[in-house]
């Protein structure tokens, strides 16, 4: 393993009837509120109502900003940040989905910087300070509740970027599995293909001697992959929705990255797919992750293998190492297409046309990936072989 020091300062108040922490823990922090939250689900299910009604018990002055998008645009964030400036707002107050936290994030540091909150996203500045955050978490699948990072689009420039800094950490966040039960089947197979690259990221990494921390995340996938379909055929189950909530913030609060460093590549060239195409993200993973698997398994056949036997039951009897990872990437595949993700560019009708477009995206900071480096010849072989 590599030394490391972990901290991650953010309370978690997980299961059924939790919102009712909301007012004790908010009761801490200043009197000027702002709530994000995105299209109006949460107005649908009775969740905007429930947080309202909190706040005004605690006599805060509530400010509020609607609309974020699936893929959080930086004009919504701008928004945020002129909002926090002019209302001089405490804090800030995610209701939604990992895009709305990853919004919220970027206004919190925004709302502390002098200049323009892009500066930060794209680590041309640090920032010194940052608004405080907490969140309602309403969808299982980026772990955004529990960690300090956020990915937000620019869809002037199609510029995708992920970032993040400590101070971004929430201060709290409320995982009720209630409030994800209105998931639509397709966001709940998003969410589940989200959360097991996150994982998958993770496990492809140069560092020997991590026996635990491999163990730990093929039990995270065992675990969803065991919960998943159950769950996409009974979509108001407590206690898969709570399975699947669990992992998805277990997937990203550094629990599995102690002392090693993920790969990350097949998120960087998501990003800038998704900043040209504007599709979903996990949709987006979905088909280029196994692509990557491809391309990256001779950088070590035998960590392949070792996913492919232990959470995909491959057979070794008779196959090379090689043969072996090969089916434990088609059945990683399979999987994901049996929920019913896509598996091909082409089901979002995206062709050769802006690949080099997206190739450039991608390398805007240069040579990247942790398990295998990749360049600008590396992406487009990944993006063709997606198509």
């Amino acid at each position: 393993m590599e030394n490391f020091t972990f901290q991650n300062p953010t309370k978690l108040i997980f299961g059924k009837g939790q919102l009712e922490s909301l007012q004790e823990e908010l009761v801490h922090y200043g009197e000027n509120i702002l709530v994000v939250y995105g299209g109006g689900s949460i107005k649908r299910n009775g969740l905007y109502d429930e947080v309202m009604e909190h706040l005004h018990k605690l006599n805060k002055n509530v400010f509020e900003l609607s609309g974020v998008e699936p893929n959080p645009r930086l004009t919504t964030v701008r928004k945020g940040v002129e909002i926090c400036k002019r209302e001089n707002i405490d804090f800030i107050l995610a209701v939604g989905g990992g895009s709305v936290i990853d919004c919220t994030k970027s206004i919190a540091a925004g709302a502390k910087y002098d200049g323009d909150v892009w500066e930060l996203i794209t680590k041309k500045e640090i920032p010194k300070d940052a608004a405080l955050i907490g969140t309602v978490l309403t969808l299982a699948a980026t772990g955004s509740e529990m960690n300090s990072g956020a990915v937000i689009t620019n869809w002037e420039t199609n510029e995708k970027y992920g970032w993040g800094h400590p101070l971004l950490f929430p201060k709290f966040s409320i995982l009720d599995p209630v409030y994800t039960f209105t998931v639509p089947k397709n966001h709940t197979v998003y969410g589940i293909v989200d959360m097991m690259t996150h994982v998958l990221e993770q496990y492809f990494h140069k560092t020997t001697n991590t026996p635990l921390q491999e163990r730990m995340a093929e039990s995270v996938l065992l675990t969803v992959m065991e919960a998943a379909p159950k769950l996409l055929n009974d979509l108001e189950n407590y206690e898969l929705r709570e399975t699947v909530l669990y992992s998805g913030t277990i997937a990203l609060n550094g629990f599995l990255q102690m002392g090693l460093r993920g790969d990350w590549a097949s998120h960087n060239i998501e990003h800038a797919v998704s900043a040209v195409y504007d599709i979903p993200h996990a949709g987006g993973l979905a088909i280029l992750y196994p692509n990557w698997m491809k391309h990256a398994l001779d950088e070590n056949p035998a960590k392949f293998k070792q996913l492919a036997v232990r959470v995909f039951n491959v057979e070794e009897a008779g196959k090379s190492d090689r043969e072996v990872a090969l089916e434990g990437i088609e059945k990683l595949s399979a999987f994901w297409s049996s929920l019913g993700a896509p598996n091909r560019l082409a089901d979002y009708d995206i062709d050769e046309s802006k690949l080099d477009v997206i190739a450039d995206r991608a390398m805007a900071r240069g040579e990247f990936g942790n398990f295998k480096t990749l360049n600008r010849d590396n992406v487009i072989k990944i993006l063709k072989m997606s198509l």
